[in-house]
């Protein structure tokens, strides 16, 4: 029989992606794969019924999509959605394997075989599987503009016959993918843009984009892991870094933080104090709200005003942006799904590196050995 995937409605509150669109569809139908659309699953991003039937899509209810031998999501399923899926179905998607490992436990307990694809390995060759990068991109994008909305002034330099009016200053904490278009974008808006890393090894990306990439006297030691994440540091070292941060915050109309560590408690690096001594009218938009925030006056659930200075936290932005989201996110499933069915079969070679680095349960076992650790610390 010719292997089906399903494509549920997105469940979890503000979720306004979709695992594949009418394009992604397509593809995975001319390789003899049945996809079948929950209907209306599409909808918030701009995709409606016609265009998935168009392609060869099949509509279905919540349950057929949910029982079928592939299950492709946006966001970690439910406890109900866990329960619908079929003893030896494969399900791809984000997971937040580090951050709620639980979703593992119970993953594995009904025998499904479940890849995250936060855990899709950095190389060379997954690239184009990258659903944390390309998501991060527009979350990156989509940070400045709110931003740019909030801040109770302009971006750019005006030369005008009422004056000159002086760019905005933006300073970007944190230059990984998010940040590196926060800083390209805010650079295309006009602004002037200053930059911070941990990680020295990203300045002269984070100059190419516009930005003067701002040191620190800080020690960083190797403060890249081999994923090429940030890692962690001590305790003595964040408490010196709020300080020095908080002398650059205070020259700052906006402040756009993406500082995290898989699996922890994003950290903290704009105490109140230095919230207190930023200008009034300033904006900090923290991406980083939905591990615990980046700055102490965060709370994830609303934008807030704190000693005259405005706070949007910034989870999940990329959903604030749904068609071309979701044709990013697809984009990277199929080329994920083409890597596991080669030719519209599935064949799980779990020597692979891609297939092994991503797997997180199969055969009734969590696989992947840091969720392992984190479960049986926990």
């Amino acid at each position: 029989m010719p292997l089906t995937a399903g494509v549920p409605a997105e469940t979890a509150a503000g979720e306004r992606r979709v695992a594949l669109s009418p394009d992604a569809v397509k593809a995975l139908v001319k390789d003899g794969i049945q996809v079948a659309v929950q209907s209306g699953a599409g909808a918030a991003a701009g995709f409606d019924d016609a265009s998935y039937s168009a392609v060869g899509a099949k509509l279905s209810g919540a349950a057929e999509a949910l029982s079928a031998d592939l299950v492709l999501k946006v966001a970690p399923p439910s406890d109900a959605e866990i329960a619908a899926l079929r003893e030896g179905a494969i399900y791809i998607g984000f997971l937040r394997p580090l951050d709620a490992p639980a979703v593992a436990t119970r993953l594995a307990q009904k025998l499904s075989t479940s890849f995250a694809l936060e855990l899709v390995p950095r190389i060379t060759r997954a690239q184009a599987m990258d659903a944390l990068s390309s998501q991060a991109n527009l979350a990156g994008y989509r940070a400045v503009l709110l931003a740019a909305i909030s801040l109770p002034r302009i971006f750019p330099m005006l030369v005008t016959a009422a004056g000159t009016i002086q760019p905005a200053r933006v300073f970007v904490i944190g230059a990984g993918v998010a940040g590196l278009q926060a800083i390209a974008t805010a650079r295309r808006l006009g602004s002037i843009v200053e930059a911070y890393d941990t990680r020295p090894v990203v300045a002269e990306q984070a100059q190419s984009l516009g930005a003067r990439f701002v040191t620190l006297d800080l020690d960083t030691g190797d403060a890249q892991d081999a994923g090429g994440y940030a890692k962690a540091q001590t305790d003595e070292f964040y408490q010196k870094q709020r300080a020095e941060l908080g002398k650059r915050l205070a020259h700052s109309d906006v402040v756009i933080t993406t500082a995290l560590v898989p699996g922890q408690r994003a950290p903290l690096l704009i105490d109140e104090a230095a919230v207190r001594g930023m200008k009034a009218g300033s904006v900090i938009v923290d991406l980083a709200s939905e591990n615990g925030g980046n700055c102490a006056c965060t709370d994830p659930a609303r934008t807030t005003t704190a000693h005259g200075v405005t706070i949007l936290p910034g989870a999940n932005l990329a959903s604030d942006i749904p068609a071309n989201a979701s044709q990013m996110y697809a984009r990277n499933l199929i080329t994920f799904v083409k890597h596991l069915a080669p030719k519209g079969e599935i064949v799980l070679d779990l020597d692979d590196e891609i297939t092994r680095g991503s797997m997180l349960t199969h055969q009734g076992q969590v696989i992947n050995d840091r969720v392992k650790a984190l479960l049986a610390s926990a």
